[in-house]
């Protein structure tokens, strides 16, 4: 569904106009920029990104008409119409197959990087002069 399309639909369910809700819907469906099929919703189709986008965009809109409308009401609208449910971000992650090129190789950690990362100084050999 193209984000226009969504913003129409936000019309009928909150009331207003379609630009009201337009931002909100490019948000959604900007992830098709860097991934241009359907797993692109992996990036902010979730619970997780519709409580984000009420971070980007407030708490509540005020459409057209006056109504302030719960950003997260337009997310979960949004989510629903794409997938018929709205998933958690664990329910699309544990479908991606591991690669091994996915994992760190253990001489290519940064010794400084794992410090940091496990709280703990690690014990590095002297250098000899």
């Amino acid at each position: 569904m193209h984000p226009y399309h969504h913003a129409v639909s936000s019309v009928r369910k909150f009331g207003g106009q379609p630009e009201d809700y337009q931002q909100i819907h490019d948000w959604f469906d900007g992830s098709k920029m860097m991934f241009a099929d359907y797993r692109h919703r992996a990036l902010r189709h979730h619970a997780e990104g519709i409580f984000m986008a009420e971070t980007i965009f407030g708490p509540t809109i005020k459409n057209s008409e006056g109504k302030q409308v719960p950003t997260r009401y337009v997310g979960e609208q949004h989510v629903r119409e794409d997938l018929g449910f709205i998933p958690s971000v664990q329910d699309w992650f544990t479908k991606i197959k591991g690669e091994p090129w996915m994992r760190p190789k253990p001489h290519e950690v940064d010794p400084d990087v794992l410090e940091m990362s496990l709280g703990i100084h690690l014990v590095q050999p002297k250098k000899q002069p």
